[in-house]
C-alpha cells in the first residue's frame, strides 16, 4: 500500500516534468485488466487513489491547462472512481496544453477487440466496405482516436515486458527499460530517458539517411 501511495508521488513529479519539458501526451498505466486479479484489499486501495489523486491536483493541473484523458472501460470501476475521472475530464476538457491520459482498466488486446467489433458493425450496417479498411481508419476506431502514436515507451522496474499496454499505437516507439521502481521514479529518471531517446535514429523503417559523399573532394 505504500508502494502505490509513493507511486502517486511520482505521478505528480513526472507529471510536472512532462509538462516543463514540453511533452505534448503523457500516458500513465495506472490499472490493466489484468490488476483485477490482485488481492481484493490492494485493489480497493488502488481505486481509491485516482480520487484522492484528482482530489488534490485537479486544480494544479486545471491551473497549467492540462486536459485529463480516460483510456479503458470506465464501466467496471466503482462509482466513486468512475465520477472522480469523469469531472477531471469534464472540467479539463478545454485546456490546450498537456494531454494527460490515464490508463484505467485499460487493456490492449481488449481495445483492439472492441475496435475490430466497431468496425464489423458498421461492415454489416453497410455504413462500411471491407476494402475502405486500413490501417489509418482501424487506429481512429481505438481509444487514441486521433492522438498521434507515442514516440517512447518507459517500463520501470526491472521488468522486460510490454504487459497489453498500447500494442497497436507502440509499433515504433522507441524502448526504454530500468530498474527504478516507479515509486522512485523522478523527474531526473525522465530526462535521462528523454535524452536516450533523443540520441536514437527514429527510421520507422526506412533506410537511414547519410550525409552525401564527394568523392573529388575527399568530403
Amino acid at each position: 500500500m505504500a508502494g502505490h501511495r509513493a507511486g502517486m508521488k511520482a505521478v505528480k513529479e513526472v507529471t510536472r516534468a512532462a509538462d516543463e519539458m514540453g511533452i505534448q501526451i503523457l500516458t500513465l498505466y495506472a490499472f490493466s485488466t489484468e490488476n483485477w486479479k490482485r488481492p481484493r484489499d490492494e485493489v480497493d486501495y488502488l481505486m481509491r487513489l485516482p480520487e484522492e489523486f484528482l482530489d488534490r491536483e485537479l486544480q494544479e493541473l486545471q491551473d497549467n491547462g492540462v486536459q485529463v484523458r480516460l483510456l479503458g472501460d470506465p464501466s467496471a470501476l466503482p462509482p466513486h472512481t468512475r465520477r472522480a475521472v469523469e469531472i477531471a475530464v469534464k472540467r479539463t476538457e478545454a485546456n490546450k496544453g498537456l494531454i494527460l491520459n490515464f490508463a484505467l482498466n485499460y487493456g490492449g488486446r481488449a481495445e483492439i477487440v472492441r475496435a475490430v467489433k466497431d468496425i464489423a458493425r458498421e461492415v454489416r450496417e453497410g455504413t462500411l466496405s471491407p476494402e475502405e479498411i486500413d490501417e489509418s481508419l482501424f487506429a481512429s476506431r481505438l481509444q487514441t482516436g486521433a492522438l498521434p502514436d507515442p514516440d517512447l515507451l518507459i517500463r520501470t522496474s526491472g521488468e522486460l515486458r510490454i504487459s497489453n499496454f498500447l500494442l497497436w499505437q507502440i509499433a515504433y516507439a522507441e524502448l526504454w527499460f530500468t530498474d527504478v521502481l516507479w515509486p522512485d521514479f523522478t523527474k531526473e529518471h525522465l530526462y535521462e530517458a528523454v535524452r536516450a531517446y533523443q540520441s536514437r535514429s527514429r527510421r520507422l523503417g526506412a533506410v537511414e539517411e547519410r550525409p552525401s559523399t564527394d568523392a573529388r573532394s575527399g568530403q
